[in-house]
């Protein structure tokens, strides 16, 4: 627990430095032209037993003061597949901003849409079609639900044993336990031992689905508002790192496949799931390619400059992360200087 604290006080600390720093006017270049934001949920603060995932959570007032500070800096918010053309031909002194957010929960729909209505916001929406289609499951939801109960799942042996837990600090230590042993070679046998100690204990995997994100149906009626495009982010929500080139391929392809099909149009962007390391390799780059798609997006956090023309299957994106919901964090994040910082 007091890692946990310490850590995200060094992030604070280096978020409040950044913003000191960019309204001092340094390192002016750190900002570059733009960013891609990414998001995941966003809905009302509801208190819970655990906080383990409420770093992927803002809420609509902090989305609604994000878009509103960047703009009175002068940033202009773009579809995230004109990210391209605007990197090749930037123009100075205009900032771009795109927006994206992952895995289609219904609350983009619900509680966001009104938010980037109010200020004419485009936005790119990654499907993960085993959600949509409910033949997988959220994992890191399952595991939250099991913590709520005061349980814990242990997955290092061939059965998942469930045990009690009682304290935040434990509970999240469960937390990174089961997620260090799914995101690994072997995820879906991980996941199916999470799912079925889930069941065990009255929790029902594909009922967290199934309340939380958006089915086909409700993509494609949602992919016809004037503000909205899907992209794609694989079939399983795999590590696709640890899979051989055809499973990569197809986990890409259909999932692509399956956004043209709800969509009327073939995704320009894809979203590598986790998008680190686990999934963003020279394979699943070359599958992305192969799929059809224009550019991709990690979660390596930066801002865009000349250079990134150059990677348009690796773009960096900014975490608007549930923990730190200030304007002048959005600010600091902006600038690009916590990034220089870090090095």
């Amino acid at each position: 627990m007091l890692k946990e604290f310490a850590r995200r006080g060094v992030i604070t600390a280096g978020l409040e430095a950044s913003h000191l720093l960019r309204r001092a006017g340094a390192m002016a270049s750190a900002r570059g032209l733009g960013a891609i934001f990414t998001l995941h949920q966003v809905r009302p603060f509801v208190p819970t037993p655990t906080d383990v995932n409420e770093h992927l959570e803002i809420t609509p007032e902090f989305l609604d003061a994000a878009i509103r500070q960047l703009k009175a800096e002068g940033y202009r918010f773009v579809p995230l597949e004109e990210v391209p053309a605007l990197l090749r031909s930037p123009e100075p002194g205009r900032p771009f901003a795109a927006i994206t957010l992952d895995d289609g929960y219904r609350n983009n729909r619900d509680h966001a849409l009104p938010v980037f209505e109010r200020h004419s916001v485009p936005f790119t929406v990654f499907v993960c079609r085993g959600f949509s289609e409910r033949s997988h499951t959220i994992w890191w939801e399952t595991a939250a639900a099991i913590l709520c109960r005061q349980r814990r799942v242990d997955l290092s042996g061939s059965e998942p044993i469930v045990r009690d837990v009682r304290t935040g600090a434990e509970m999240r230590a469960a937390f990174r336990g089961m997620a260090d042993a799914i995101c690994a070679e072997g995820e879906d046998a991980m996941i199916e031992r999470l799912d079925r100690a889930a069941r065990a204990i009255g929790i029902a995997p594909e009922a967290i689905v199934e309340d939380l994100v958006m089915s086909g149906e409700e993509l494609a009626a949602f992919a016809r508002h004037p503000l909205v495009t899907l992209g794609a982010h694989s079939v399983s929500h795999r590590s696709l790192g640890f899979l051989d080139p055809a499973t990569i391929a197809a986990e890409v392809c259909r999932s692509a496949d399956y956004v043209e099909e709800i969509a009327g149009r073939r995704p320009a962007a894809f979203a590598y799931p986790y998008g680190d390391g686990r999934s963003v390799t020279k394979e699943s780059i070359r599958a992305v390619e192969d799929a059809g798609c224009r550019l991709a997006v990690t979660t390596s956090p930066g801002t865009l400059n000349n250079q990134s023309s150059g990677h348009l299957f690796r773009l960096p994106r900014i975490s608007l992360n549930g923990f730190y919901q200030k304007r002048r964090y959005v600010s600091a994040l902006a600038s690009g200087i916590p990034f220089r910082l870090k090095g």
